[in-house]
């Protein structure tokens, strides 16, 4: 741990524009304080660009330009569940921000040297419920093992396409707890077309910010395994993915159906008449209503860039190409004709394993 936070101080301090004299000082205070105790505390400064860090160094985030407007929430203090759950509904009613979304992260106190840890067990912090019934998955697929958990642990759904799943949350060795989000923080769009009038009959709509709650936060050798953190929508991760997926809302064949398309043949390209159509709806409607949404295109050019702004300042731009690539069109990107190197650099963000698998 001793290296990795001198790594990451040396680093932070640099950018910050701290001088020598700063960093000797400070790094000899944490390497006393890793020796004496196991570990070491954050400065908020330290904290707030060490989020930053992390979100300019995820290499399969195609926003990457915005990294520096990050919100760093220093949520540390807290230590019950009733306060983790407040300050969850915080940051969704202040990342929301009346539509013009606002990048946030809620960082919250870090895996301790005996084990102990606060953890979501949701993926994000506004996701939708699935039902299994004799007739097939009500909601989204993706969501039924936890479903299941919160009806468990006496949540009741209204058994609808689109019900928000309850904050289920557990700290160090307590047993789990749920927590309704109330609807009046949660802003969703209603989908529409602006050609097919018939596109508002399929009763869809989406939540406005996607706010990832399940991953671990590492900055200079702490982790942090509650911090959600969201940016704001790119157009085709509702219209390519949650909504098109086979294994998600799989609307593809709905869609095609009410445009009319031979769906029996794949060279009449119904999907991708349908997956355009689909997309073409999400922006349209996010923008009649007003919400921060990205088109694939726009944020192409906006990671060429952060690309360019990177080279500037001599760091090397990291990068899953797999990832980066949007599921709408990609050789018409310029990502499509680069080539990265696939390497996760400190800070960064990190999968950990499922609470309840």
């Amino acid at each position: 741990m001793i290296k990795q936070a001198e790594q990451f101080l040396e680093q932070c301090y640099k950018e910050l524009g701290k001088t020598e004299t700063e960093l000797r000082e400070r790094t000899g205070a944490v390497t006393k304080e890793i020796e004496d105790t196991g570990s070491y505390t954050h400065t908020y400064e330290e904290l707030e660009y060490g989020a930053k860090m992390a979100w300019r160094n995820s290499n399969r985030c195609i926003g990457r330009l915005f990294w520096n407007r990050l919100e760093v929430k220093d949520q540390r203090h807290l230590d019950t569940e009733e306060e983790v759950a407040g300050a969850l509904r915080e940051h969704i009613h202040e990342a929301t921000n009346g539509g013009r979304i606002q990048s946030t992260i809620s960082i919250f106190k870090p895996k301790t040297v005996a084990g102990g840890e606060v953890k979501i067990w949701n993926h994000q912090l506004l996701r939708y419920a699935g039902y299994e019934t004799d007739g097939g998955i009500i909601g989204d697929p993706d969501s039924v093992a936890l479903t299941k958990k919160a009806l468990d642990m006496g949540w009741k759904g209204a058994g609808t396409s689109f019900d928000i799943l309850p904050h289920i949350l557990h700290i160090d060795d307590r047993e789990p707890v749920w927590y309704d989000v109330p609807e009046d923080i949660i802003l969703e769009i209603p989908l529409r077309h602006p050609e097919y009038e018939w596109f508002r009959e399929l009763g869809l709509h989406w939540y406005a910010v996607p706010i990832i709650s399940d991953m671990r936060l590492e900055i200079g050798g702490v982790d942090y395994t509650c911090a959600p953190f969201n940016g704001w929508y790119m157009e085709t991760e509702i219209g390519a993915r949650n909504f098109a997926d086979e294994f998600r809302y799989n609307l593809l064949p709905v869609v095609a159906e009410k445009m009319g398309l031979d769906t029996n043949r794949n060279s009449s390209l119904w999907k991708d008449r349908a997956l355009l159509e689909l997309n073409q709806a999400v922006l349209y409607s996010f923008q009649q209503d007003g919400v921060s949404l990205v088109d694939h295109h726009t944020a192409a050019q906006q990671f060429q860039v952060f690309q360019r702004n990177e080279h500037k300042q001599e760091r090397q731009v990291t990068g899953d190409w797999t990832w980066l690539n949007p599921p709408v069109s990609p050789a018409t990107t310029p990502i499509f004709h680069q080539s990265f190197e696939d390497r996760m650099d400190s800070p960064n963000y990190f999968y950990q394993k499922c609470p309840f698998s």
